[in-house]
Parts: C-alpha cells; sequence; structure tokens
C-alpha cells in the first residue's frame, strides 16, 4: 500500500497488476475505501469491458488495477493508434506486479497478439477439416527409419509434422499436384492447422464452447479467457 500511495502522489499514475479480472476488481474494491479517503482516484480495467471510454477514465485515474493481458493489450492498441488523443493510457510511471513469477515467467511464455480480420470463406477451412478427419496419426521414430502413418505428434513444441504419406494422400483428396507450392500455401496452412486442432486441442481442457464461440481456457489460471482467439487461423 505504501508505495502505492508515495508513488501516486507523483500525479503520473500507478498501476496494480494482477493475474485475472476477478482478483483486479477484488482489490480495487476493497483499497478504494483507503485511496479515496487519501484523496486519490483508483479505477479498474476489465475484460469485459468493450471501450476505449472506460478503459481511458481507468487510467486517468491514480491508481489502476489490472491484468497483465488487459494492459500489455491496451499498450499494444494504443500503439496502432494515429492520433495521441485516441490513446487510452498515459506516460507510465511506477508499477507494481502481484504474483511476479507467474506473471513475468510463466506467463511470459504466452505471446500477446493483436490479429486483424481475413478476407478468407470457411469453404477452405471445412474442405481442411474434412481432409484431416482422413489422415492417420502415426508414430515418432528416431532417424533414419521413417514414421509410419500421414502425421506425427510433436507434443514437446505441440506441432504437427506431415510425413511423405500424408502429403501425398493430402494432395490426392484436394486434388492439387503440389501441397507446397506458393499458390497452395493457404490451403497446407488450413490444413496444418485442422490437423492441430484435432490432436493438439482437447475440448474443455484447452477451451470450452459457449453460444458457439470457442473460448480459450488459461493453462497457468485454468479460468476463460474472454476475448482471446487462437493465433494462426
Amino acid at each position: 500500500t505504501l508505495p502505492v500511495v508515495l508513488n501516486a502522489m507523483s500525479g503520473k499514475g500507478v498501476h496494480v497488476v494482477t493475474v485475472n479480472d476477478y482478483l483486479a476488481k477484488r482489490d480495487a474494491e476493497q483499497m478504494s475505501a483507503i485511496y479515496n479517503f487519501l484523496g486519490f482516484s483508483v479505477g479498474v480495467i476489465l475484460s469485459s469491458q468493450n471501450s476505449d471510454i472506460e478503459h481511458k477514465q481507468a487510467y486517468d485515474c491514480d491508481i489502476t488495477y489490472g491484468t497483465n493481458n488487459e494492459f500489455g493489450f491496451d499498450y499494444l492498441r494504443d500503439n496502432m493508434k494515429f492520433s495521441k488523443v485516441e490513446k487510452v493510457q498515459r506516460e507510465h510511471n511506477f508499477v507494481i506486479v502481484d504474483e511476479v513469477d507467474s506473471i513475468l515467467i510463466d506467463e511470459a511464455r504466452t505471446p500477446l497478439i493483436i490479429s486483424g480480420p481475413t478476407n478468407r470463406t470457411l469453404d477452405g477451412y471445412i474442405k481442411a477439416n474434412e481432409v484431416a478427419k482422413q489422415m492417420q496419426k502415426g508414430e515418432a521414430v528416431l532417424p533414419p527409419a521413417k514414421p509410419e502413418g500421414d502425421f506425427v505428434v510433436d507434443e514437446k513444441n505441440r506441432n504437427i509434422l506431415i510425413t511423405e504419406a500424408g502429403i501425398a494422400k493430402a494432395e490426392k483428396l484436394f486434388g492439387v499436384e503440389n501441397l507446397y507450392s506458393l499458390d497452395n500455401a493457404i490451403l497446407a496452412h488450413q490444413l496444418d492447422q485442422a490437423l492441430k486442432a484435432h490432436n493438439l486441442f482437447e475440448k474443455d481442457v484447452h477451451y470450452v464452447l459457449r453460444n458457439n464461440e470457442v473460448i480459450i481456457v488459461d493453462e497457468f489460471t485454468g479460468r476463460l479467457s474472454e476475448g482471446r482467439r487462437f493465433s494462426e487461423g
């Protein structure tokens, strides 16, 4: 509390980072009485807040609570703005990080990425999904032996490796001569993502379905990550 108060006296703002929305909201509510008594305003940024106005109002407070993801994404979005008045964050001054080991070590392995909309239709993904269902999973073997099956799963790096037999089968099912030609780059990517979806992600473990929407389960906290999406389609 004392470091927050001392640095809030500068008028430049203090950020208090927590690991989830629940703690951010709870701590802001519990501490606001003390901070308000001392003459400081308190704000909180939550993933459920959809407007820049709400976030800007929170950042304009003397003390702002929020998660590392919300602070990070707001910073990224601000760097995409064309004018200073559109930005929600003020100049950074002082931050206190709760559960620093979780935020700066565990969650630091998950990059914050802002993705844009795509013009691609669902047809390619639907076809890739149909092809992926017909491909047989094989077991990884040490070289020079060649793996059996159409693909192998690299659990350590969470990746899919398509075998020569798998490439030949995919080319036949797609009706193309070279799956990895420049013309078929999108098709190859869609197949790779379909295979990953079937073999690396488990429903109710890595994600849940709610109102026909995929919601990611945070691997560190076990909480639902509203507003986040899996990258690369």
